[in-house]
């Protein structure tokens, strides 16, 4: 009997009832770990079987059941990095068998592409229980089974629909890992959940998730997670001078836009100063204002709300791991409407820092709600400020949406942002941030204006922009190019790609990270 060591990773398993239909399911198909290969009743117990072994990859077929099977597999054709072969095992289930040619020098995001690619070989067959054997002759298996239960969590998970037929989603049951190398499972587990979440609150309509709602899922999100809440209403934002957020929200039909400020703390650590402050903007509906958004660019607009998705996502799963940090987020919530008291271009307002901003273009709302919620996060002196936003279409035409945008006031940390993107697979860019760009949005009856009146290099301004807010502390922008992508993006085949969740877990996770900041 071969001998077997199972590990379940905490809460995958387990199905909660969404809070009063607004929180999706973040329940994952369970992980469990065995350390040898599978014997024939294992294989026989599984709907479909994926191997990932190296191109010139011989001695495992006969340490498999059906080793015909897999022999032939891999005779079909000369092995190749990044290819596969598909076929169906002789036993009663017919389990559907994958046999995928790793790359040995693969970087993060080839590995989390081309596990997706596998993965979506069997999603057709919505399979139940699926088994994962990566060989160990393989220089970094433990990553590419990580890639592989990314792709796997990302691909069974249920973007919210609405139609009057529900249908038979897939429900993945068990992931079954064989031969399992040392996995970094709860992190993973909670990586994946955070991606989940991002990717089912930006897929929601915006008559589904409005402010009202997006507060009901913050106080579930809070009493499961221990972490506090605090809602900066309309009338508390006015007393704190916060004009630059009102501008954006005045046009609302509902007096129920907001700034959440959300703390989690690690046991003992309850009254600490915040290491880090997660911003997001959370446009939930974008109409661009008074200048008003064309049909095809306004179309997709409930999106620009992903921001703060990734930054409340990014928050929850440190709460999961129960990680030694202690966070905050700040999430501006508010819809850019038109109507009779829209703001308007050429209308001075100040934010909650003094500065008075010249009104440019009303659809520059994200640097807008962003100044006023970046100068109250900066007013709690976190020792790192973190900002998430679908701010720019000069960043995609920049960067397309394969990459994402990261603008720094600190210098020696740009090479640790880059490599959190290349660890983590969600890649990123770093670009200038020279005082001189100023000269772009110099104002001549204000103390700033809000943009240029050409869209040239527009990601770089709106950076500009924003610095002016963060009160000179450490401070990080994250201009989100990469948060949709048609065809998907990695190990997600969405459209919605949840991207920033795995980057910000990589950045914040990294003890390099801290040692510059303190440095």
């Amino acid at each position: 009997m071969i001998q077997t060591l199972i590990s379940m990773v905490k809460h995958t398993g387990r199905r909660r009832a969404p809070a009063a239909g607004i929180l999706p399911d973040l329940s994952l198909a369970a992980l469990e770990r065995h350390a040898r290969l599978p014997d024939t009743r294992a294989v026989e117990s599984l709907d479909a079987f994926i191997v990932m072994a190296a191109p010139g990859e011989s001695n495992l077929w006969g340490a498999l059941p059906e080793s015909a099977r897999w022999r032939a597999l891999a005779a079909r054709s000369k092995p190749a990095a990044l290819t596969w072969h598909v076929s169906a095992l002789a036993n009663a289930r017919q389990t559907h068998a994958v046999l995928g040619y790793a790359k040995p020098t693969a970087s993060a995001f080839e590995r989390l592409s081309f596990a997706a690619k596998l993965i979506g070989e069997i999603a057709g067959r919505r399979p139940r229980r699926v088994g994962l054997l990566v060989s160990e002759t393989l220089p970094d298996a433990a990553s590419w089974c990580e890639a592989l239960l990314s792709a796997a969590w990302s691909a069974s998970f249920a973007l919210p629909h609405y139609r009057s037929k529900r249908g038979d989603p897939w429900r993945l049951e068990s992931l079954q890992v064989y031969a399992a190398p040392v996995l970094a499972a709860e992190r993973l587990a909670a990586t994946a959940r955070g991606g989940n979440l991002v990717r089912a609150l930006t897929a929601m309509p915006p008559n589904k998730l409005d402010a009202g709602t997006y507060l009901k899922l913050l106080r579930t999100l809070a009493r499961r997670h221990r972490m506090q809440l605090r809602w900066y209403s309309e009338s508390a934002l006015r007393r704190l001078g916060a004009g630059a957020f009102l501008a954006v929200s005045r046009a609302n039909a509902a007096r129920n836009a907001g700034i959440a400020h959300l703390r989690w703390r690690a046991p003992g650590r309850a009254r600490s100063q915040p290491q880090v402050a997660l911003v997001g903007k959370g446009i939930l509906f974008d109409t661009g204002g008074v200048n008003l958004k064309s049909h095809r660019s306004m179309l997709d607009m409930h999106i620009d709300m992903s921001g703060s998705a990734v930054a409340l996502a990014t928050l929850m799963a440190l709460a999961e791991l129960r990680a030694p940090v202690a966070a905050d987020a700040w999430l501006a919530i508010t819809e850019n409407n038109i109507g009779p008291s829209a703001y308007r271009p050429q209308e001075v307002v100040r934010a909650c820092n003094g500065t008075t901003i010249q009104v440019i273009h009303s659809d520059a709302e994200g640097r807008m709600v962003l100044a006023d919620t970046l100068a109250l996060a900066a007013r709690t002196r976190p020792a790192l400020m973190l900002d998430f936003a679908t701010l720019t279409g000069a960043c995609i035409t920049a960067l397309t949406e394969r990459y994402s945008a990261v603008f720094t006031n600190r210098p020696a940390i740009a090479e640790t942002l880059l490599a959190a993107g290349r660890d983590s697979g969600e890649r990123v860019w770093t670009f200038p941030l020279d005082e001189d760009f100023d000269t772009d949005i110099e104002s001549t009856v204000a103390d700033v204006a809000q943009c240029a009146v050409e869209g040239r290099g527009d990601h770089i301004l709106a950076a500009r922009f924003l610095q002016r807010f963060v009160a000179d502390r450490p401070w990080v922008h994250v201009d989100l190019g990469s948060a949709t992508r048609r065809g998907g993006l990695a190990h997600v085949t969405t459209e919605i790609t949840g991207f920033g969740v795995r980057w910000a877990l990589e950045l914040l996770l990294n003890p390099r990270l801290r040692r510059q900041l303190a440095a």
